[in-house]
């Protein structure tokens, strides 16, 4: 099954507040070891809201909305796609990851054997 893990914004990041070169080192060598396990199918982290935009589109308009976004909890400050046998996979490998704080959210991906 394939998981999308959706890394939560916090303040301090939207702020515009870096990793340190300690977290960025242990996020690295945890990204080589999903990678090695065949786990990782993709990732990045996302700039600030405030580098984004919205583009609402209610009864037919297109209204862009520049950032930053008021409501940090809401926001989304980086992904990864996993290739996992199961959602409790998933949570083991975020159990071993490198983050002290903050919300990691975790949810499948439709497959096309879904929709059928």
């Amino acid at each position: 099954m394939r998981v999308m893990v959706l890394i939560k914004a916090n303040e301090e990041y939207e702020g515009g507040a870096m990793p340190s070169k300690a977290q960025i080192a242990a996020m690295g060598k945890f990204n080589q070891e999903i990678v090695q396990a065949g786990v990782m199918l993709g990732g990045d982290g996302l700039k600030p809201s405030s580098k984004g935009v919205r583009v609402d589109c209610t009864g037919g308009e297109r209204v862009v909305i520049e950032g930053p976004f008021p409501e940090t909890k809401e926001l989304i400050s980086g992904y990864w796609l996993w290739q996992v046998e199961s959602l409790d996979e998933a949570i083991e490998w975020i159990r071993r990851s490198p983050f002290g704080e903050g919300t990691v959210e975790l949810r499948p991906v439709f497959e096309p054997e879904d929709y059928r």
